[in-house]
């Protein structure tokens, strides 16, 4: 194996793989607020409604899966878009231990306005398209090490 030099000071914040990621996240979660707020939504409540555009119904437990969450944090995120009216939950008629999610009209009606937001975010960003679909690659790679 390869030795891993890290340099001078391997502690440097700036030089930190954690600390970019931080503030990059934080950053660009800041972006999506005002494309949000006419919605009343919050940035973890797009990406459950993104999710179910993909792929609606889904159970508690798959969104969970998906969205890497735990059913805990994502119990109020689903009460505040039922009360939205984006969402409707019920228990699944076939396990009554499964809660099914699905959109409501008004959800699926949202997409449309909702296939605005990316556009506007890599304006925002003003990175090409092609260094931020790296950047996501790169980032999936991340992940992926770190589900080891």
């Amino acid at each position: 194996m390869a030795t891993i030099d890290l340099g001078e000071d391997p502690l440097a914040l700036d030089r930190q793989v954690c600390f970019a990621l931080s503030v990059a996240a934080r950053s660009v979660i800041a972006i999506y607020r005002p494309l949000l707020k006419p919605y009343g939504l919050t940035h973890p409540q797009y990406l459950v409604l993104l999710a179910l555009w993909d792929t609606a119904p889904r159970t508690v437990r798959d969104l969970c899966k998906t969205l890497r969450a735990e059913p805990a944090t994502l119990s109020p995120l689903l009460k505040r878009l039922e009360t939205l009216g984006y969402i409707s939950r019920e228990r699944d008629r076939a396990d009554e231990r499964a809660l099914r999610i699905d959109l409501t009209e008004a959800g699926r009606g949202l997409r449309k306005e909702a296939e605005k937001i990316p556009y506007r975010v890599v304006e925002e960003l003003g990175m090409e398209v092609a260094e931020l679909e790296a950047l996501h690659k790169a980032l999936g790679r991340v992940i992926a090490a770190t589900e080891r």
